[in-house]
């Protein structure tokens, strides 16, 4: 991941954690011998007011501070007066040593053990300004100056405060020695740089582990997001966090929910709009053939009803026999145009569910025998040899009227399309609750790739849609649509010697 969220947070503390230790390292090395000097001067310009004020106090009370301190002073310090006390705590907390001097008396009084002399003659020498040593002053006041001094007795510095308190007879000296604080601010920073691998190493350890604890969640909303996006909304977050992470989590668990609801929704509704643009697509195909094929079927019997009507007209048939000719041909048509037209409005009506089912129990064998006796003198028109194969009564649950329909179709169809031996078997078995009828006649079979289409309005095998069996390819689109509001099957089949139609019914049982 080029950008990932956890390298960058382990960067960012990593290097404010760097940053932090360098900082203090800079600090250490360039402040802090100035901090720790500006320290000890503030000691110094503390310890003289405070001496000062204690001169101040012994003044009032007549007396010098070498006097005062003298006349509180207790051999065994049990009963230590305020400049005793005064003195010894500058010396145990600051370690700091004082010098003073009585200028009328040239009395002197040191705090800690030490060369007196040597000490009185360096302050008589600052004061008289005889031998000054390198000194670089720091701060100067009116009655007093601060310097820092290098001693060579000792090889050490020392910061020294002397002058005058303001009674100008006393005169002090303070000082207190300087550590080498460049050497304990390398030694410092040594010291800080071993703590500061350590802790960057552990730090980095630890920051690492928490990054990843923070962005793991991050990475798995990211993956489960990257499988909403590819519609997947079955993922879900499973995390048990109680924080913003946890917040979101299960907002995209609820945004998955609800997409997926909407998304189903919508799916289902553009699978119906696309169902119905199909269906309409289809309908206006129908339509379009549907108008077509009235077309073509109703050309040939209104050009030949007005062909004979004109002839009729220009009394082209005088005599009798040629007149009745003329107008048997125009009512054949003419019965012909009626036959299809009511054949439409029939299939219309099935089609649209408009022709309501009058179901009843009825024996299908007998009604099978009545179509055969109806159409006896076709039959014998046509030259055929129809034989019913049955295993006596069945009584079946459907429209008696449309079923004789079914049936007189199937032996139409049969009778229009026989060769060769000229036979047509009907049979009728019961097979558990279903009714078994077929119509089988001798004859050409039907290319396969046609057998489908018989059931389609209009269509012919014929291609060319000739006049010779009279038929309109509406009867078969009749049969399927009368089955199908039976909720019942119908087909067809090539069978050795021809072709056979067959549909099916449900028995009769009493309850």
């Amino acid at each position: 991941m080029k950008h990932s969220i956890k390298v960058r947070y382990a960067i960012i503390f990593v290097g404010l954690m760097a940053f932090m230790l360098l900082s203090t390292w800079c600090a250490n090395s360039w402040f802090l011998e100035r901090f720790y000097t500006s320290d000890k001067v503030h000691i110094l310009e503390k310890a003289y007011t405070e001496i000062d004020n204690m001169v101040a106090q012994a003044n009032k009370s007549g007396k010098g501070i070498i006097d005062y301190y003298k006349a509180t002073y207790d051999q065994d310090y049990k009963n230590e007066g305020p400049a005793q006390k005064l003195f010894r705590t500058m010396g145990e907390k600051y370690n700091l040593m004082l010098v003073l001097i009585d200028s009328t008396t040239d009395e002197a009084l040191m705090s800690t053990s030490g060369d007196r002399q040597f000490l009185k003659n360096k302050v008589e020498d600052y004061i008289f300004g005889k031998d000054m040593p390198d000194a670089s002053v720091l701060k100067k006041h009116d009655n007093y100056v601060i310097q820092k001094t290098y001693d060579h007795r000792s090889d050490s510095y020392y910061l020294e405060s002397w002058g005058y308190f303001s009674d100008n007879k006393t005169i002090f000296l303070l000082s207190i020695p300087l550590a080498s604080i460049r050497e304990s601010v390398s030694l410092s920073n040594r010291f800080l740089a071993y703590v500061g691998i350590v802790a960057l190493l552990i730090g980095s350890i630890i920051i690492y582990l928490t990054t990843k604890r923070i962005t793991s969640p991050i990475l798995t909303l990211a993956n489960l997001s990257e499988k909403m996006s590819d519609l997947d909304f079955d993922v879900k977050y499973n995390g048990t966090e109680e924080d913003e992470i946890g917040v979101l989590g299960n907002s995209m668990n609820k945004l998955a929910d609800r997409l997926k609801d909407t998304i189903g929704k919508l799916r289902a509704a553009n699978e119906e709009l696309q169902k119905d643009i199909e269906e309409k697509v289809k309908i206006d195909e129908m339509r379009k053939d549907f108008i077509a094929n009235v077309s073509h079927e109703l050309k040939t019997p209104i050009a030949l009803i007005q062909g004979y009507a004109e002839g009729l007209t220009e009394g082209m048939a005088e005599d009798p026999e040629s007149r009745d000719y003329y107008c048997e041909v125009i009512m054949d048509e003419a019965n012909k145009m009626n036959k299809m037209v009511r054949q439409l409005l029939n299939l219309t009506a099935l089609e649209f569910g408009n022709d309501s089912l009058q179901l009843e129990r009825f024996d299908l064998t007998e009604l099978i025998r009545g179509v055969i006796s109806s159409a006896g003198i076709l039959i014998q028109h046509k030259e055929a040899t129809v034989k019913l194969e049955d295993s006596g009564p069945i009584f079946v649950y459907a429209d008696e009227f449309k079923i004789e329909e079914v049936i007189t179709n199937y032996l139409n169809n049969a009778l229009n399309h026989l060769s060769g031996e000229r036979n047509i078997v009907i049979t009728a078995e019961e097979n558990g609750e279903k009714a078994l009828v077929t119509v089988f006649n001798t004859g050409q079979s039907i290319p396969e790739e046609d057998l489908s289409k018989l059931w389609t309005k209009f269509f012919k095998v014929d291609k060319a849609h000739t006049r010779e069996y009279g038929g309109s390819g509406i009867g078969l689109s009749i049969v399927k649509a009368i089955m199908d509001s039976h909720r019942q099957s119908c087909g067809v089949r090539n069978v050795v010697g021809g072709v056979e139609f067959w549909f099916t019914l449900e028995c009769y049982r009493e309850t």
